[in-house]
């Protein structure tokens, strides 16, 4: 109402003001622009005549003044003539534009103060019009004053009722309900299936508790189509599980006029419970598919089943991509488990019914096995199951993974070997499925092998899980065709060389590959294992030798050089394998080998050495590489370090020949000594003389050996 009487007054006030505008126009600034017109531009034009006449004037009157007084009488007096001529016309010229500038000068004393006058006449009345308007509307001025007084008062003296209304509400924002308005409303998400998938939909939807009644109004418009609310009579509404849906807040409920369940989401879970609690919702039923005890167990009704399904995969879907891989959903999964594990009618479901895809299937199959009371491979024999695939050797494994395969119970052998023959034929179609023995392995190996205590040894030894089941796939027709003979010895795990981390765990059938190694001269007859601490590491001397071909001639070498890829002397036995050993330091390795063996022997001869039967030679294993030498020793450089050698006892071959063989001979030949004393004093505090006397026992039997079996070999001639 105020802002009427405002509109009401200012409309006034600007018709006033727009008389007032008008008035100035026609009384103001007409006037003033016809005088400047009428009066001021007739002056200039006088002026701009006056100009021209002066100018000719002035110009005839220059030429007149040129003439010479030699001309004619006549020609001089009409020259005269037309000079008064124009001096007349250019008088009455400067006569005429005086008279106007005078005329201008007296005129617009009235014609400019008289239209100003007018104009404040008029300004004077609008003013006394806005006067009398102001004094009309201050009686309603001073009401409405009196009326925003009042509101002011009663806003400050209901606030702490505002507050404690704010209060209440910020306590329970959403359990308010006015009179005469829906239980609950608000927005919800419906969703919708269409023959190209699922789409949710924005409903604002209102409930009404006494009648049940659902409106349901839609919030996006399709275009060309006309949508209105949507009324449904409840039936009832139940909570969707977590799992069974990949949306959160989700609920569902039925309704008597549209067939099926309806799914609704949720703003939130508060905004759920109480939508729920307004439609007397309900929670839903957990429980699982196999309860009972004898259903947990490897029944008849569960071989059934496994038939049934691999049956069912191997008729129409075992080319289906992703096989076993893709999960069905977990509501057709309980349907179908539920169905067939019935206790009234067990088994009775009909598999090629449509509804029952490949993935329900197949994840039904998966959940049976992992839900049994114990794994088909047993509790017993898990850990067995798993050294085994742990072992570096691929024939150990194999035999005891098929031994252990017929220790297992007569029921879980046959389930085994039920479906280890069915993912034979699964992986035969891996171009199609994508699904080879390493993924079947990945997906089986936790469903069949479980340990009985979840631990995190038990979660490491997953990977040897899915080794074993790859394993029985790649090698079912071996495993199955009968049991390992029983005269047979048990396999026998073969003994660790190097540490496992430096060989990963694998089923790979590539060879090693071979490396060089060195070995030193001392040999301890009562340990199995000696450990020298050498500038680089700690050297591991085993005691069991590997073998090397009979006939395997050696490699020429200098004492102080070593080549990383030739075999030692040492190593010479009638096996004809190598041992593969990493490399190690060659000159401070031979320095040291030389130094403690050449404190007996300092003299070397040529020429075959009979010996008794072989000697084991320790290999060696560094554990860090070894640089190369930094310095060479020269020929005859440790025999400066010399004991007297007993009477009888043969000489010790040095070093391998550095040429082809010559003829054999016995004759020594005598080295020139460079005593160098640091070498000396730094050997004889290293090594002790039992150490000397053993290795020169040890080069005396080699050095038999080989001239027993291989005949005499050939002398180092310097």
């Amino acid at each position: 109402e105020s802002f009427k009487e405002f509109a009401e007054l200012l409309n006034e006030v600007e018709n006033e003001r727009m008389m007032m505008v008008q008035n100035a126009s026609d009384l103001l600034i007409k006037p003033l622009e016809n005088f400047r017109k009428e009066q001021i531009g007739f002056t200039k034009e006088r002026k701009k005549k006056f100009e021209k006449d002066g100018e000719r004037f002035y110009s005839l009157l220059d030429r007149h003044l040129h003439l010479s007084s030699k001309k004619k009488e006549s020609q001089l007096q009409e020259a005269d003539l037309q000079v008064d001529k124009e001096r007349h016309i250019f008088f009455e010229s400067s006569l005429d534009y005086v008279y106007q500038i005078q005329e201008v000068q007296e005129s617009k004393k009235f014609n400019i103060v008289e239209p100003v006058l007018a104009f404040l006449h008029s300004l004077f009345i609008s003013n006394s019009l806005t006067v009398e308007l102001t004094q009309d509307f201050l009686p309603y001025k001073q009401q409405l004053q009196l009326s925003l007084q009042n509101t002011r008062n009663h806003f400050s003296s209901t606030r702490e009722e505002m507050e404690e209304l704010k209060k209440r509400m910020k306590e329970a924002p959403q359990t308010c309900k006015l009179p005469g308005q829906p239980t609950i409303e608000g927005y919800l998400y419906t969703q919708e299936k269409w023959a190209l998938g699922i789409s949710w939909v924005k409903y604002y939807c209102r409930y009404e508790k006494e009648t049940k009644t659902l409106t349901m109004t839609p919030m996006e418009q399709k275009p060309g189509a006309k949508q209105g609310p949507l009324d449904l009579t409840l039936k009832y509404c139940v909570r969707r599980k977590t799992e069974s849906i990949d949306k959160r807040f989700c609920f569902d409920i039925e309704t008597n006029e549209r067939p099926g369940t309806i799914t609704l989401q949720a703003l939130s879970e508060a905004n759920r419970r109480l939508w729920m609690e307004a439609m007397d919702g309900k929670e839903p039923i957990y429980h699982s598919p196999i309860t009972k005890q004898e259903e947990m167990e490897l029944n008849e009704v569960g071989f059934k089943f496994v038939r049934k399904c691999i049956n069912i995969i191997e008729t129409k879907g075992i080319k289906t991509e992703g096989l076993y891989r893709t999960v069905g959903s977990n509501i057709q999964v309980q349907k179908l488990l539920n169905a067939f594990f019935d206790p009234k009618c067990p088994g009775d479901v009909d598999f090629h019914n449509s509804d029952w895809d490949i993935k329900t299937i197949t994840s039904s199959l998966k959940f049976y096995l992992r839900n049994l009371s114990e794994p088909v491979m047993t509790y017993r024999l898990h850990k067995e199951l798993v050294s085994a695939a742990k072992s570096d050797n691929l024939d150990y494994r194999l035999g005891a993974i098929h031994s252990l395969v017929y220790k297992l119970p007569e029921k879980n052998r046959e389930m085994l070997e039920l479906l280890i023959r069915h993912l034979v034929n699964v992986c035969e179609h891996s171009k199609e499925n994508l699904m080879t023995p390493s993924n079947m392995g990945v997906i089986f190996g936790p469903t069949l092998m479980r340990a009985q205590e979840d631990t995190v040894a038990a979660m490491m030894n997953i990977k040897f899980q899915n080794i074993v089941v790859e394993i029985l796939i790649e090698h079912f027709g071996k495993i199955y065709l009968g049991p390992p003979e029983e005269n047979t010895a048990p396999p026998v795990p073969p003994p660790r060389v190097t540490a496992r981390r430096h060989k990963p765990i694998t089923i790979s059938k590539r060879l090693l590959r071979e490396r060089a190694v060195f070995y030193t001269s001392s040999l301890d007859e009562s340990e199995d294992e000696i450990q020298h601490q050498t500038p680089n590491g700690t050297i591991t001397i085993n005691l069991e030798p590997p073998k090397l071909p009979q006939h395997l001639k050696l490699p020429m070498q200098r004492s102080g050089e070593a080549d990383p890829g030739r075999k030692s002397p040492s190593r010479l036995i009638s096996d004809g394998k190598l041992e593969p050993c990493p490399e190690v330091d060659v000159g401070k390795l031979v320095s040291r080998i030389q130094d403690g063996g050449t404190k007996t022997t300092p003299k070397a001869t040529n020429g075959p050495i009979p010996g008794p039967g072989p000697t084991k030679t320790p290999p060696f294993h560094i554990k860090r590489p070894a640089p190369r030498p930094l310095a060479h020793h020269k020929e005859g450089d440790t025999d400066s370090v010399s004991k007297v050698r007993p009477p009888g006892e043969k000489p010790t071959i040095i070093r391998p020949p550095v040429r082809p063989p010559d003829p054999p001979s016995r004759a020594a030949t005598p080295q020139k000594p460079e005593p160098k004393p640091d070498i000396i004093a730094g050997n004889a505090g290293e090594i002790p003389s039992s150490v000397v006397a053993s290795r020169t026992r040890f080069f005396e039997t080699a050095s038999r050996k080989t001239g027993s079996s291989q005949g005499r070999l050939p002398g180092d001639e310097s």
